[in-house]
């Protein structure tokens, strides 16, 4: 990243380059995302926007267009789902000193998403980038910690107002998927220790303290979108147990391949867990 990166944009030009994103054929509406739209912005800190577009109907060809007219020189811009199944695609744009990021969302997919949330369902998906995967309401926090831009049919704000309140159904899925599996992973966890195999303990331990993250978010009713900053926003949670966020990432200091240390290390996991699981601090 060079020296000229990290420059605020003008919200009056922020604005005006949503309604130009949102003039483009198939897309629906724009939407701040990120730290920006929460406020946990620092002046280095992207410009996220969601593109959300109605599929097979995108017209790459005028994003380009108008990617290298706000950039000043051409602008890789990619088709839909060129950067993966999960993350889909978009482009990494300088915009005089700023940086600005576009990612695409196929509005029907965070549609069905919603409804499958509201039912208490989801499904997770491998991604480049993301060690914990992306779970299927990531895309519905992303919209309700989001801040609309451009919404010209109204279509992505009645959209964000459902998704304002997180849903009580997947709320119990959450709590029900880790009550099992944070178990069952340190309990897999324990022969690899005997062995020494620190890396599939630190697989394990990765996995379990994801889940008592997404666990207590759940928990709490608050939207988690992805892995950066995760047990620091849980340890911050009222139904969080004392001092979580020191605890869980006490258990990724190396241990090394001794079994006894890692014994230990899973002891303290285990520990933790059961605090998470019986609601304690809650």
């Amino acid at each position: 990243m060079n020296d000229t990166h990290g420059t605020e944009l003008d919200e009056n030009e922020l604005g005006r380059i949503a309604a130009r994103l949102a003039a483009v054929g198939g897309i629906v509406g724009v939407c701040l995302g990120g730290s920006r739209a929460r406020g946990a912005h620092t002046p280095g800190s992207d410009y996220d926007l969601g593109l959300y577009y109605r599929p097979g109907r995108l017209d790459t060809a005028a994003l380009r267009d108008l990617a290298a007219e706000l950039c000043g020189r051409p602008v890789e811009i990619t088709d839909p789902g060129a950067w993966g199944p999960w993350v889909d695609g978009g482009g990494w744009l300088d915009i005089g000193r700023a940086r600005v990021d576009w990612l695409y969302r196929d509005v029907e997919r965070v549609r069905r998403y919603a409804a499958e949330a509201r039912a208490g369902r989801y499904v997770s998906g491998q991604q480049p980038g993301h060690p914990y995967g992306v779970p299927s309401y990531a895309y519905l926090g992303e919209l309700a910690l989001g801040r609309v831009l451009a919404d010209p049919g109204g279509e992505l704000t009645a959209l964000r107002a459902d998704l304002v309140e997180f849903p009580a159904a997947l709320a119990r899925t959450l709590e029900s998927d880790g009550a099992w599996e944070v178990p069952f992973v340190l309990a897999n966890a324990r022969k690899g220790a005997g062995r020494g195999d620190a890396g599939y303990v630190a697989g394990c331990l990765f996995r379990a303290v994801g889940l008592l993250a997404h666990v207590l978010h759940a928990r709490a009713g608050k939207w988690l979108i992805n892995e950066k900053g995760a047990v620091a926003a849980a340890g911050r949670l009222g139904c969080a147990p004392t001092d979580f966020e020191r605890r869980a990432q006490a258990l990724f200091a190396p241990a090394g391949p001794d079994p006894e240390s890692l014994a230990a290390v899973l002891d303290a996991a285990d520990r933790l867990a059961a605090e998470v699981l019986a609601g304690a601090g809650g």
